[in-house]
């Protein structure tokens, strides 16, 4: 990475790098199955059962959610797979290369009935996971909390092998330290001036993502919405026309995603359909105005920070869906691409706050498509009107006259009232089961 004089950029760069990492498969589930797969690793014989314990908001983020190349939904399906055939080291994609004899032993041990999943309560932590995987006599356990591949503590045969402090601490060696302290116009500036070779890499998120949209236009996958929406349009249902296109291809990834194709996404924030809200508008609208690769590069390194600037002010999951809050990061991409300037964006993002900041997250699954659709529908419409000088003003709803105030108070929403929103909303989730 190069040396720059803007002391803000090379921290910008570092934050977009641990936050837009490749996901195979919803990251709840995927962060039970990660410590299965440490735990397994530490054992001599084959696993004989497993026993975990994880956060409500764990709990209700893997309920509904298809597990990549299972077929089957839950995280019972996870932690099994994830002990029986995931990769340790594989982080996100821990379960990448996971076998068909891998998920047919896997199979058998949730027949057998030696796969329990309990909720950890009291819980301090919004994300937490604990499994316990046995061999016999064997037995080790890893706790991951804070974030999805955060380890905090392993044990061996009841003696304690790796420990470190519970509470994800923040200092100024945490690449999101610096955006505590950014402003959106700091960061607007950074995506129009920073060197092209720098930001390259951010381009695999439009490989990823298209990929993962394109497989989701077969129709075989979640709730197929981007594959339905385009037979509609075929038969003159729907316009054939940029919004559409926004709204198909990038509905289209989260069917797959959430569907359980084993492709991985571009997740950002430690979600993959943030990853895919931040990203597939601004593919499509940089195809539309025959974008390069450095234009696409700047206006996807703008909506994934954008993104991650809103979503480090919110806890990590909450009863806020979150793809809103993406989607307002496509919101910049698109009006950069479209000529706009940062009052435009302002403006984009102001609006999207007054439209569909109630959007509330009830667990992770395939009507997770449904929200990123509309969000990232309100992002072009947001778009539209900021293009023509248009948006939500201060006098109205949580929208104040600065947009950096508007986040600040559709983020308090998320951090304390919604709070109980989020009890309520597990409490009826729980009920079902």
């Amino acid at each position: 990475m190069s040396e720059f004089t803007n002391p803000l950029w090379n921290p910008f760069i570092r934050a977009v790098r641990a936050e837009v990492k490749p996901a195979l498969g919803c990251t709840e589930p995927i962060s039970l199955a990660l410590a299965c797969a440490i735990a397994a690793g530490q054992l001599t014989k084959p696993v004989t059962h497993i026993e975990a314990w994880v956060s409500p908001n764990l709990m209700k983020n893997g309920l509904g959610v298809t597990v990549p190349g299972t077929g089957m939904v839950g995280l019972p399906v996870a932690a099994a797979l994830g002990a029986l055939g995931g990769n340790p080291q594989g982080g996100l994609e821990v379960l990448k290369e996971a076998s068909a004899e891998a998920l047919t032993r896997a199979k058998a041990l949730l027949d057998a009935g030696k796969v329990q999943i309990n909720l950890q309560v009291p819980c301090d932590e919004i994300l937490y996971s604990r499994a316990c995987v046995y061999a016999d006599d064997e037995s080790a356990s890893v706790t991951i909390a804070g974030e999805h591949t955060r380890v905090i503590e392993i044990t061996c045969g009841g003696k304690t092998c790796f420990h470190r402090n519970e509470k994800v601490e923040h200092n100024d060696d945490d690449p999101l330290a610096v955006l505590s302290t950014a402003t959106l116009s700091q960061i607007f500036e950074f995506a129009g001036h920073i060197p092209f070779a720098d930001i390259r890499f951010i381009l695999e998120a439009a490989r990823l993502n298209d990929a993962l949209s394109r497989e989701g236009l077969s129709g075989k996958w979640g709730l197929h919405i981007g594959a339905t929406l385009q037979k509609q349009r075929e038969r003159g249902w729907m316009a054939q026309d940029l919004a559409s296109e926004i709204v198909i291809r990038t509905s289209a990834a989260s069917d797959a995603r959430m569907g359980g194709a084993t492709l991985p996404a571009m997740s950002n924030s430690g979600s993959g359909n943030q990853g895919i809200a931040a990203t597939m508008p601004v593919v499509v609208v940089a195809e539309y105005v025959q974008a390069d690769e450095n234009m696409l590069a700047r206006a996807l390194m703008l909506s994934h920070l954008v993104a991650i600037y809103i979503h480090n002010q919110l806890p990590r999951l909450s009863a806020l869906c979150a793809a809103t809050t993406a989607a307002m990061g496509a919101a910049a991409g698109m009006a950069w691409l479209m000529g706009g300037n940062y009052q435009t964006m302002a403006m984009a993002i102001g609006s999207m706050i007054g439209d569909v900041s109630g959007i509330i997250c009830d667990g992770a699954a395939n009507s997770c498509a449904m929200k990123v659709s509309t969000s990232v529908s309100s992002a072009w419409k947001a778009v539209m009107m900021a293009l023509e000088e248009s948006a939500v003003t201060g006098n109205e709803g949580i929208v104040a006259q600065d947009v950096e105030q508007s986040i600040a108070n559709l983020c308090a929403l998320a951090c304390r009232s919604m709070q109980a929103t989020d009890k309520q909303i597990i409490e009826i989730m729980m009920s079902k089961v």
